[in-house]
């Protein structure tokens, strides 16, 4: 089981968003691997530490985390198909460089954000997916093409002569304090240390091509609207030694016919007639995985719920299914024919027509009550 990212950073759910980035950023000089070398364990704690951060200092993404747990980012592509699954040092120091500045620590491998050659990441693709009920109820893999800047065959780099291959600048200014040095990400090859030596005709100034690809999204049972997967690695390219941005794959649900979803479970809207609800009867009713028959006993009254467990949505943290509730409305009807019309009048002041409501028979506030327990 993955440890939980507030006790990862050791802040509480209540934490602010400075609390947050505070936390992180001690542990993040406390295991950087400048000050580790050669250990594992402090880089693994370091990873650790940037993937709660990743989701922590995002408002939707927490929100989710908050509601879901970790499941809330499973199902996308790559890594460990969630929002922090599977980052590595480039993504860390190219999202979070910011971070260490001024920490006293340069970059891990050449890319770390307090100073020297940086690694850009490429820009984020979003699309959105539309699924039916059957397919958030069992999951799906979805192929989609997207069309993403990709870096063309044929280009060459050389090192920016501006920051000689660095990627910052540094100015040394005369102050009241005294001599003061500041460094900032070199503007001509904006922090990556290399500029285009050779494009082939048809790239862009970065050179980069926009191409289309098809790209599997593999969609985990039970997801809502509004959910965002990411698949690591599928949006745009970055020029140079960089790393690709994602694909944020944002869900849309279609509305079904006659069942709908309120969190795990399903409600069906059941009509049935007077004789029908006198004499008992079976019905055929929709559910995500077909047609199910369903038996009414007789004498059965207009609002009764039947609950169907284990006939809703599986549940994306993994525990289990919600049920399928069948509410039962009695229709009655508005016009009458002669005999109906007598038939009816004979039984109004029959004794067996009288409402003699039990104790078992339930309010609706009781019915709703238990339909939420």
């Amino acid at each position: 089981m993955k440890e939980d990212y507030y006790d990862i950073l050791g802040v509480s759910k209540n934490a602010t968003a400075a609390e947050i980035k505070k936390a992180y950023r001690k542990k993040a000089i406390q295991h950087h691997p400048d000050k580790n070398p050669g250990d594992a364990k402090a880089e693994e704690l370091f990873k650790k530490s940037a993937e709660a951060y990743e989701v922590l200092s995002d408002a939707d993404k927490k929100a989710r985390y908050d509601q879901f747990g970790h499941a809330a980012f499973e199902g996308g592509a790559g890594g460990g198909g969630g929002f922090g699954g599977g980052m590595n040092m480039d993504d860390i120091f190219s999202q979070f460089g910011d971070i260490f500045g001024g920490g006293g620590f340069g970059g891990f491998g050449g890319f770390g954000g307090g100073g020297g050659q940086r690694r850009v990441k490429g820009s984020n693709l979003r699309i959105r997916v539309k699924l039916t009920l059957e397919e958030v109820a069992n999951g799906v893999e979805k192929k989609v093409k997207v069309r993403r800047k990709k870096q063309a065959e044929g280009v060459t780099y050389k090192t920016c002569g501006t920051c000689g291959g660095r990627g910052q600048v540094t100015k040394i200014q005369n102050t009241i304090l005294g001599r003061m040095q500041t460094s900032a990400a070199c503007s001509t090859c904006g922090g990556s240390g290399q500029i285009i030596d050779k494009k082939p005709s048809g790239a862009d100034a970065q050179g980069l091509i926009v191409d289309e690809e098809t790209v599997s999204i593999a969609i985990p049972a039970g997801v809502e609207e509004g959910m965002q997967l990411k698949v690591t690695g599928k949006g745009n390219d970055a020029p140079g030694n960089g790393v690709p941005g994602d694909l944020l794959v944002a869900i849309e649900t279609i509305d079904h016919d006659t069942l709908k979803r309120e969190g795990d479970n399903l409600h069906y809207d059941l009509y049935i007639s007077i004789s029908e609800a006198v004499l008992g009867t079976s019905k055929e009713i929709d559910a995500v995985g077909g047609q199910v028959r369903i038996k009414l006993e007789a004498g059965i009254q207009s609002g009764k719920i039947l609950r169907l467990r284990g006939k809703g949505i599986s549940s994306i943290n993994g525990y289990g299914s919600g049920d399928l509730l069948v509410h039962v409305n009695v229709w009655t009807p508005k016009e009458l024919n002669k005999e109906q019309k007598e038939f009816f009048e004979r039984m109004r002041n029959n004794d067996n027509f009288e409402p003699k409501p039990e104790k078992s028979d339930k309010s609706f506030f009781e019915k709703v009550k238990d339909m939420f327990s």
